[in-house]
């Protein structure tokens, strides 16, 4: 190192960067990410301090506005963002808690008993990765506003007029400097909108897009609004499932000062879906919450199992697993300083939530079971059944894994395996059928490319018990391949992906309806039993070519119709006049083995659609709505989104 390097290293060199000027250089460290999430996260941020409002009791409505710019306004009729002089800052509270992090009344126990939001920094975040954002408050009979660009104010607050009515208006841009792309989901923030009115009942929110109009001429509007609370959101939940208990299973109260709400049913299915949250934050990764539902859970229904004798002639013991199979439950708390997990509040680490929501539960469900014991006993019924099918899986599971052992390398016969023992830099395909499965094999890269065929349909895992899954040679097949085992001497279910063999699994099925169909068979087994992969990031969709398209020598391939239409005519237009030929490919195998790789296996020229869950509670719905037994909400779906169908004849 030349001794000019050595002296440039000084106390210059080290930025401390503060407040403001970090958010900006770092802002997945308060958003996430810069893509579609933390976009989206900047809006939930804002409608955070109207719910914290409406908490205190102090709002009723809030109005959420996609601009036509793609910019977003969120009203509220709180008290107001207060205006007056900050003592220590020098200058309005308001311009306090949009430029300073840290700031707010949320730190203020006597102004916020409990709130959302990202530990008091959310709205002042929203404004540093904002290109604009204007703040309108409504106060003291009075309209006040500031501007500000990039988290720094334009000027001074300014009195604009007189008004009656309370309230704050945060309209802003995102900064296109921070953000890949500024483009929101009205699907998402719907989502979302509904999810805060299930969770704090009586609250109206109103989302509006004014980037589009429906057949009327009106812009897509939603008004949501609940009166029931948690009861009204498992019923949402479970809306494509066949309930196995006609009552929702309901509590809403305070235990050792923490509010609990508590909302469950069973249905006929085999798949458990709990959500868990904390001040109107989802916990993904669960926490001391949710230990305190499943004790309280397990606890009574077991206590209560073998006080009506009903497991007398059980001959193995009943798992925690056992009591949640089929059942469909949202745990609500709030807790005045909630301790996270991680930065993005996915666990939450409060122990003192635990013994209060297990106290709630066990009061709720004892009480229930005696006042319905038609219901308590069907609950028992289909926890021994689902006792019976683990006992079952897991002789199946056995069976598989001796048969892995004996088999020399493990491995299924169709399988055709790639050289690499590197599983960051191997890829399978799950390929529809033998003859695409053949052209696959012939056209791949072996050195990082297996191929693994899989013949017709596989189970739908939707309709069947766990030990049917395993007893299914596609999938057994798929386990195999991939190198996962379930199940541990303390959880049936537990995933084992320490051998996994692949870090790209690619789904590659035709592009007709069939094909869709397996597609979607494939994602609802990866969804319910190997959810892990999904999260990781390590499923993709493979995406063929719709059509080559052809003049005289010349043929270029287009995945979409609007792409085939652009080449026909640009092909029309050059040259001797002469006849555009189309091909339309229907299945993988009309391809040979050159086509598929150039199209759809070679890496520098291929597209992958990479699948992520975006909305824990969205997937769970779909996949429940296309691929359970309930008719009526299938219909409705298809018959609202026929018109996006691409229907071959």
């Amino acid at each position: 190192m030349s001794e000019e390097k050595k002296q440039s290293y000084s106390a210059d060199s080290i930025q401390a960067l503060e407040g403001m000027e970090h958010v900006r250089m770092r802002p997945s460290m308060y958003i996430g990410d810069v893509g579609v999430r933390g976009l989206h996260h900047l809006v939930y941020e804002v409608v955070d301090n109207s719910i914290d409002e409406a908490l205190a009791g102090h709002c009723n409505n809030i109005y959420v506005e996609i601009l036509e710019d793609n910019g977003i306004r969120v009203k509220d009729d709180g008290r107001g963002i207060p205006v007056d002089m900050h003592k220590k800052e020098g200058v309005s509270a308001l311009e306090v808690v949009m430029t300073k992090i840290g700031a707010g009344g949320k730190f203020d126990k006597d102004s916020y008993k409990v709130s959302g939001g990202l530990h008091g920094v959310g709205v002042s975040v929203v404004n540093a990765l904002s290109e604009s954002l204007i703040a309108t408050v409504h106060r003291d009979g009075k309209i006040y506003e500031q501007s500000y660009a990039r988290g720094k104010a334009l000027a001074p607050i300014k009195e604009i007029g007189v008004v009656e009515g309370t309230g704050t208006t945060v309209e802003f841009h995102a900064d296109a400097q921070i953000f890949d792309e500024i483009l929101f989901s009205y699907k998402t923030l719907a989502n979302r909108m509904r999810e805060l009115s299930f969770l704090n009942k009586g609250i109206t929110v109103t989302l509006v897009d004014y980037r589009e109009t429906d057949e009327k001429g009106e812009y897509i509007k939603d008004i949501f609004h609940s009166d029931k609370g948690l009861s009204e959101f498992v019923r949402f939940l479970d809306e494509a499932r066949e309930p196995l208990i006609e009552d929702v299973i309901h509590i809403d109260g305070e235990k050792n000062g923490i509010p609990v709400e508590v909302a469950m049913i069973y249905n006929t299915s085999y798949a458990e879906n709990l959500h868990a949250y904390v001040n109107n934050i989802n916990t993904h990764e669960g926490g001391t919450h949710l230990s305190g539902f499943r004790r309280g859970l397990t606890g009574t229904l077991k206590k209560y199992a073998e006080e009506s004798g009903m497991l007398d002639k059980l001959k193995f013991e009943i798992s925690g697993d056992d009591f949640r199979e089929g059942l469909t439950a949202v745990v609500s708390v709030k807790v005045q300083e909630p301790q996270f997990e991680g930065q993005t509040k996915t666990k939450l680490g409060n122990r003192e939530v635990t013994a209060p929501v297990s106290q709630a539960v066990s009061e709720m469900l004892t009480n229930y079971l005696e006042e319905h014991p038609k219901d308590a006993r069907a609950i028992v019924n289909k926890v021994i059944l689902a006792a019976q099918a683990r006992h079952a899986a897991r002789k199946a599971r056995e069976m598989v894994q001796r048969k892995s052992v004996m088999g020399g390398s493990g491995l299924p016969g169709k399988l055709a395996d790639c050289s690499s023992k590197d599983p960051a830099e191997c890829e399978v395909y799950l390929v529809e059928g033998d003859s695409a499965g053949g052209t696959a094999k012939q056209g791949r890269d072996r050195m990082f490319q297996a191929i693994m065929p899989l013949r017709g349909k596989i189970l739908n895992v939707e309709k069947a018990m766990q030990h049917k899954i395993f007893e299914n040679e596609e999938i057994k097949n798929i386990y195999t391949a991939l190198g996962v085992k379930v199940g541990t001497e303390e959880d049936d279910r537990a995933l084992n992906t320490e051998k996994l063999r692949y870090h790209k699994v690619i789904i590659m099925c035709d592009a007709d309806v069939d094909g869709s169909h397996i597609e979607t068979l494939i994602l609802t087994f990866f969804f319910r039993h190997m959810r892990e992969l999904i999260e990781k990031g390590y499923i993709y969709i493979a995406t063929p070519p719709l059509y080559l398209v052809k003049k005289g020598k010349k043929g270029e391939y287009a995945w979409s119709d609007d792409q085939r239409d652009k080449l026909i005519m640009d092909m029309k237009g050059s040259g001797p006049e002469s006849s555009v030929g189309v091909q339309r490919y229907k299945g993988l195998g009309e391809m040979n083995a050159i086509q598929l790789w150039e199209t759809t296996m070679n890496p520098e020229h291929r597209t992958l659609r990479q699948v992520q869950i975006e909305d824990d509670i969205e997937c769970d719905r779909t996949f429940s709505m296309l691929m359970g037994d309930e008719v009526p909400p299938r219909r409705e779906f298809i018959e609202k989104n026929a018109k996006y169908a691409n229907i071959d004849t």
